[in-house]
């Protein structure tokens, strides 16, 4: 080797160490980019929804199935497991891709098998992301032997009804419906799946357990939170009740439930609890229904909107 040919490879080698580091800066940078791009373009795909108005045919459907063709919904038998896993088959198939347009997340409830009645979230991205989200819950089981017309198939099928009816809008804030699997079945983890949506929420502004929508047109709010916003924004859509009001007795309540667990729980329905002893079996009109869902709705709106 020659005194010459030793810097000329020294230069080569000095110039591959430092073009290396800006290469992979480079393409780095240009991975980053194509990725949030792909990001927005999913984000703007996943807005492209279809809204349809509250209707006193479509609950009337709903409760329909719900009460029929599902039946009751919990794990104290073959035909309760079914109907949970019908149930979440048509909540997710009302509001998935093929339907009103959200993307379903699935998050998987304790005491859960793979693959069967999942806690089911979709969500309605706010234009102001740092504003606390909105949350809107529903149970989708079922006490034994009761096929849960207010507790909760009436709550189930507001909450559709009122996804659908927002699903084109553009809100403030960030709004998820939520469905839970073990809210009312005595017997299944109804407080491991609190915590876990607990999780899942993080922060909130408000969590709206919505239940029992069929009784009356107007909405009875209640929470364990004097300074909830829920009772400031209810004004002409129904009155805001006291708890000796709703929770009669030692009757469950799912919203005090969440309370306690640190979330911004607030009741929406339109009777007190459903007592343990009740057949829960009546069919709201659709009429009723339809007015308190329609409440509910403007309800939402209120709340996300400021």
């Amino acid at each position: 080797m020659t005194e010459e040919s030793a810097p000329r490879r020294d230069r080569r080698v000095l110039l591959l160490l430092w073009m290396l580091p800006l290469w992979l800066a480079v393409s780095g940078g240009a991975g980053i980019w194509i990725y949030f791009r792909k990001q927005a373009a999913a984000e703007a795909e996943e807005q492209a929804r279809f809204a349809t108005a509250v209707s006193e045919n479509g609950l009337r459907d709903d409760m329909g199935k719900l009460l029929g063709f599902v039946g009751e919904r919990h794990t104290a038998s073959p035909s309760g497991v079914q109907g949970l896993n019908r149930a979440a088959a048509m909540i997710e198939g009302s509001l998935g891709p093929g339907n009103a347009g959200y993307a379903i997340e699935r998050v998987r409830a304790p005491g859960t098998p793979v693959g069967a009645w999942p806690l089911i979230v979709v969500t309605l991205r706010g234009k102001e992301k740092k504003a606390g989200p909105l949350w809107v819950v529903a149970g989708y089981d079922s006490r034994p032997g009761s096929p849960g017309a207010e507790a909760n198939a009436s709550g189930v099928a507001s909450v559709l009804a009122a996804a659908h009816a927002l699903a084109g809008s553009s809100p403030h804030r960030t709004v998820s419906f939520a469905f839970l699997p073990h809210a009312y079945d005595p017997d299944s983890p109804v407080l491991e799946t609190c915590a876990v949506l607990r999780e899942r929420i993080g922060t909130a502004s408000e969590v709206l357990v919505v239940e029992s929508t069929g009784a009356a047109r107007e909405l009875m709010v209640s929470s364990r939170d004097a300074e909830s916003r829920a009772f400031r924004r209810v004004e002409g859509l129904g009155e805001v009740a006291g708890a000796e009001a709703v929770c009669l007795e030692d009757d469950f309540d799912l919203s005090s439930v969440l309370f306690e667990v640190g979330l911004p729980a607030v009741r929406v329905a339109t009777r007190p609890v459903v007592r343990a002893e009740e057949a829960d079996s009546t069919v709201p009109d659709p009429a009723i229904h339809a007015a308190a869902t329609n409440a509910l709705v403007v309800l939402i709106r209120r709340l996300s909107d400021s």
